[in-house]
């Protein structure tokens, strides 16, 4: 990676969990990605959804603004270009830029009373 990210970026994890809420809590199961442009023009960033047994979602078109951060929720359709994610589906994510960027990605797991969040860069290259 060099400079202030990289123009392809991998998730393989992809997994949206149960959606229930956590007892009188706010939090919902959810997965979320999170992409920075540190440059300064806008990013055209493409997200394909590869899947286990059908073909992939490609092209999804996410633009990110010039020094801006966008947050996609991957459990709302509008967000990722109409796609409708089922719950406890496994898929991996492709992502290509056109300028350098920064991918993180998160899960929040509220199968358990105690509910879990893990967050991971996502592989570059």
């Amino acid at each position: 990676m060099s400079g202030q990210g990289a123009k392809n970026w991998y998730i393989v994890d992809g997994y949206l969990p149960y959606k229930g809420k956590a007892e009188e809590a706010l939090f919902e199961g959810h997965e979320a990605v999170m992409i920075l442009n540190c440059q300064s023009e806008d990013a055209v960033v493409r997200m394909d959804i590869f899947y286990e047994d059908r073909e992939p979602d490609r092209d999804i078109l996410i633009p990110v603004k010039a020094e801006r951060v966008r947050c996609i929720r991957m459990d709302r359709a509008d967000d990722i270009g109409g796609i409708v994610l089922d719950r406890q589906l496994q898929y991996s994510l492709r992502f290509r830029s056109d300028k350098n960027v920064i991918i993180q990605y998160g899960r929040m797991d509220i199968a358990q009373p105690n509910l879990a969040y893990i967050g991971m860069m996502g592989y570059s290259e």
